[in-house]
């Protein structure tokens, strides 16, 4: 019989202990693995934005509109090479609790020139800034509603509202885009910006933000402050930014994404911690005779150290892997389910690396104790305690 088996004996010799152990550990590493990989994952998506492209925004909060007048005041600051706008549609397709996804009304050929990563042929992009009612639509909400080119759809929004109190917009998908790889998820919808402004009852010629192209990333700095001085103590000031901040705002209205993470995976490995290093510790006191007769028959005191902190981080391991095994089909399911449209939801390489290390960590520290005491325990001892 080698040490491991005895190790794997030891472990198992209380079953029901052990199950729950492996349990308590198994959902710590689960909430780590989704909320870390949710995380990452949104972090990578932030930082796909452009370099070059600032989003001039409100002051006030983003969601507030700008005049529509801003555009072409905009676009004569100097170092600005292009500009476009966009407004939040707040679309969905039939149900508004199931069939959400982004939607913006744009200024199509100006959006089509700034938006390097949207990808249509040649014949999609002129029928997009040529037919008013025209749609383009995102390969993963094509493929969810299994929708073609050609198709009218009726879009409505949870924001805006017709003029004869309708919430529908009747849309031609003229192209289905993908993204700057084909794999690369796409839940968006893009409409004319003049086929929604004319139809609206409240809220004209007013957008949500402005898109401007600059030269290159260090002309970035002095466009913005050129645009908010230029609209400084006017009713509707600016807040200009790269795209990248602008994007880590928008998720910042949920929260702090990091400190909330941190927080929140530190309490339950800590508390992970002290339930099983006090059962570890609790465990080893049952087995101090055990122990001496190991150390009588030859065991020394350091392989006795190895094996006792060997079970630790078979424990640690076992429930790690476990856990972070079920948080990688759980993402794998929502994102799925949701068909790509709050991003690739999936266990990032460096959340399984980091996972690891925590589970080696945990075994490490949980054993620790248990692991010197029988280190230092002398065979007499042993024997006599009761």
């Amino acid at each position: 019989m080698t040490d491991f088996d005895l190790v794997w004996k030891n472990l198992f010799r209380k079953p029901l202990r052990t199950v729950l152990l492996t349990v308590s550990i198994f959902m710590a590493f689960l909430i780590f693995g989704m909320l870390t990989s949710v995380n990452v994952s949104l972090e990578k998506a932030v930082d796909r934005g452009s370099s070059t492209r600032l989003i001039v925004a409100n002051k006030i909060n983003f969601t507030q509109p700008l005049p529509i007048a801003y555009v072409n005041r905009v676009a004569a600051i100097p170092g600005v090479t292009l500009v476009s706008h966009q407004n939040w549609f707040g679309a969905y397709y039939q149900d508004a609790r199931t069939s959400r996804f982004v939607g913006f009304a744009v200024d199509p050929e100006n959006f089509l020139k700034i938006s390097e990563e949207i990808h249509l042929t040649e014949a999609e992009r002129k029928a997009f800034i040529q037919e008013r009612t025209g749609v383009i639509v995102g390969k993963t909400v094509a493929d969810k509603y299994g929708w073609k080119v050609g198709q009218t759809v009726p879009i409505q929004s949870q924001i805006f509202v017709q003029a004869d109190g309708r919430r529908t917009w009747d849309m031609k998908i003229v192209g289905i885009f993908t993204g700057a790889k084909p794999t690369d998820p796409t839940p968006a919808i893009y409409f004319n910006y003049d086929y929604m402004n004319e139809t609206i009852s409240f809220g004209r010629d007013t957008i949500g933000n402005i898109i401007v192209k600059t030269a290159s990333p260090d002309e970035n700095d002095r466009v913005a402050k050129l645009i908010d001085t230029t609209f400084e103590n006017s009713p509707y000031e600016t807040s200009t930014s790269d795209e990248k901040t602008f994007s880590r705002a928008f998720l910042k209205q949920a929260g702090d994404l990091n400190f909330i993470v941190t927080m929140v995976v530190s309490a339950a490995f800590a508390a992970i911690l002290m339930i099983v290093s006090t059962t570890l510790v609790s465990a080893m006191r049952e087995r101090t005779k055990e122990i001496g007769v190991m150390k009588t028959l030859g065991f020394s005191s350091p392989r006795v150290l190895r094996m006792v902190l060997g079970e630790a981080l078979l424990l640690s391991t076992l429930g790690a892997v476990l856990g972070l095994g079920a948080s990688a089909l759980v993402l794998k399911g929502i994102s799925k389910q949701t068909e790509g449209s709050l991003g690739d939801l999936s266990m990032p390489p460096v959340v399984t690396l980091i996972g690891v290390l925590l589970a080696l960590g945990l075994g490490l520290s949980t054993g620790a104790v248990p692991a010197i005491s029988a280190l230092r325990m002398r065979i007499v001892d042993a024997l006599n305690r009761s």
